[in-house]
């Protein structure tokens, strides 16, 4: 494993901190987490991608915590962890901005998941690299979910675990009282990037994202049209957390073994990952 982190981890100069959110460092870290191929909650491969962004992490001035938990499925128990990077600020309030790594287990098939699990895993590790050395006013808190993919059928007891554990935790111990915001971003890197409202979410972040989106000239990819998803912010949403999901759920390859590298862009991925920067800079300064 420790070849592994060796082999896969970026090597970031003072320079590349500097510089803006780039679309091409997130889709080659998308490219890094794919390469592993499936990587469902348990497996050797979701060990060893967790292992890349514990590595990539070292690399950034941030408090990491692995956040390890059991999932008692209808397969059994699986170990999991979630992963988070806390890049402190003086408020005492947080902003939260999410994403799954895990892909869906489809036994006998390969599939990689690089919209679905590898995009929203390479753009939180090149968030990280932008936020690293930033001052900052709030809190702001990447979040890796393990297991948003249900092992089986997508049903109440049997989908994100991940967001789930976390949800309930942070409720318990009061740190859900200093979330200001959150933002999940999951399925973004589609080359034909439409990313809807989601219909559920907290309207005011809502208009604000995509305010954001419109001033930076991304209006197109942020339609005013809404879905409905059920996702990883909605454990969130249900204890009152403002929170929403950025996600592209007109994905034509979604859940099937079309879903590779081919079908993804690094601008899909710089145009989200700009945007959310700097709705995390406008939430500051409010």
């Amino acid at each position: 494993m420790l070849r592994t982190q060796v082999v896969l981890a970026i090597a970031w100069s003072a320079a590349a901190f500097a510089a803006g959110f780039s679309g091409a460092s997130a889709m080659e870290f998308t490219r890094r987490a794919v390469a592993l191929g499936p990587r469902p909650s348990g497996s050797e491969a979701n060990k060893q991608l967790q292992a890349l962004i514990l590595t990539q992490l070292k690399s950034c001035k941030c408090e990491v915590t692995e956040d390890a938990f059991s999932a008692n499925g209808p397969r059994g128990a699986v170990a999991m962890k979630n992963i988070l990077a806390r890049f402190a600020g003086r408020s005492g309030r947080s902003l939260v901005i999410t994403g799954h790594f895990d892909t869906k287990s489809f036994p006998g098939r390969k599939f990689v998941g690089a919209s679905d699990g590898g995009s929203s895993t390479g753009l939180l590790l090149e968030l990280a690299r932008v936020l690293t050395g930033q001052p900052r006013v709030d809190d702001v808190v990447l979040v890796w979910f393990d297991g948003e993919e249900a092992f089986g059928e997508w049903t109440d007891v049997d989908k994100l675990w991940g967001s789930r554990h976390l949800a309930d935790k942070w409720q318990k111990d009061g740190t859900l009282k200093r979330v200001r915001a959150l933002i999940n971003v999951d399925m973004i890197g589609d080359r034909n990037l439409n990313i809807q409202r989601e219909a559920s979410g907290n309207r005011a972040l809502t208009s604000l994202v995509w305010k954001t989106a419109a001033d930076l000239g991304h209006e197109a990819n942020f339609p005013n049209d809404e879905i409905e998803i059920d996702d990883d912010h909605r454990p969130f949403l249900e204890r009152g957390v403002a929170a929403i999901d950025l996600i592209d759920f007109d994905y034509a390859p979604w859940h099937t073994d079309d879903d590779t590298l081919d079908k993804l862009s690094a601008q899909s991925l710089e145009t989200v990952g700009t945007v959310v920067d700097e709705v995390i800079q406008r939430l500051e300064r409010q």
